[in-house]
């Protein structure tokens, strides 16, 4: 008898209540984010169609009182303390998965999971405020004022550092034993399996939970806020101070008004853009490794 592979994808062969629950899922989810965007280009429309797109990345500086919306200094700086964080966690995250999955005994592995998985959910005021009493003042004595880019680095790189290595741990786990054993038989050496066949093998999921910290360390407000200084500047040395698109939203949004408040929603809307760019760059990586 000859086997065939059954057809999933045909509403035949799978439960009819779990495939329209599935999609209504999947519906909703979409919807929910095209509300967001609409919800965001409304309000950021007065100001962009008064303004123009062009004042937001040419004006002078950040003063809406004077009728100055410049956001570039902020979008520096976003972009810089991201980057700056992800340079940092994502080694350290993908050598903690390598040492959790391959280096590690069993005992030790479960237990050093269980800390990192800690850490994950460890709320970002806690971390800010750690970097503000600890962190800012040891910074501050190699370069006042401590409250810098640096600092915000420092803290969004500890902050992402779990999601990068759960991530990677769970991308390794995902390389088929008979792949390791197949490359131990040859002879390799356990760096040489590691290097050879379990990271080119993980490498879109590991590239997809780096796209996810990223996502997060652009979004993050409250720590940011607290450790970089909220200095409206564009930043030229790690010890100098900024501020973050996201800081700039949470400090203002409550007494904006008229063009003012439009220009935080075109804030918001720029980082929506952005994230929507890591999401589309993390699923072409997905689709590469369905296609492998």
């Amino acid at each position: 008898m000859i086997w065939s592979k059954p057809n999933i994808s045909s509403p035949s062969g799978a439960d009819p209540l779990l495939l329209w629950t599935a999609r209504a899922c999947a519906l909703g989810a979409a919807a929910i984010l095209a509300l967001v965007v609409a919800f965001l280009v409304r309000e950021s429309w007065p100001a962009l169609s008064r303004l123009g797109f062009g004042r937001f990345l040419t004006d002078p500086s950040w003063h809406p009182t004077e009728g100055l919306y410049d956001l570039t200094p902020m979008l520096l700086g976003t972009l810089y303390s991201a980057a700056g964080a992800l340079l940092l966690a994502v080694p350290l995250g993908v050598a903690s998965a390598l040492f959790s999955r391959f280096y590690a005994p069993a005992s030790t592995a479960r237990c050093y999971r269980r800390v990192v998985e800690l850490l994950a959910g460890i709320p970002s005021v806690v971390y800010g405020f750690w970097g503000l009493t600890t962190l800012a003042p040891l910074i501050g004595r190699l370069h006042p004022p401590g409250t810098s880019l640096l600092a915000g680095i420092l803290i969004l790189a500890l902050m992402i550092l779990p999601t990068v290595a759960l991530t990677s741990e769970a991308a390794l786990a995902t390389v088929p034993a008979a792949h390791l054993r197949a490359a131990a038989a040859l002879g390799l050496s356990r760096w040489g399996m590691i290097r050879g066949v379990a990271l080119p093998a993980a490498k879109s999921g590991i590239a997809a939970g780096v796209m996810l910290a990223a996502g997060r360390a652009i979004g993050e407000t409250m720590a940011v806020l607290m450790v970089s200084g909220n200095v409206v500047q564009q930043p030229h040395r790690l010890f100098d101070p900024i501020r973050t698109l996201t800081a700039n939203i949470a400090l203002e949004m409550s007494y904006a008004m008229g063009d003012h408040r439009s220009a935080l929603f075109v804030s918001g809307l720029a980082l929506m853009a952005v994230v929507l760019v890591l999401v589309a760059i993390a699923e072409s990586f997905g689709r590469e490794r369905a296609g492998a």
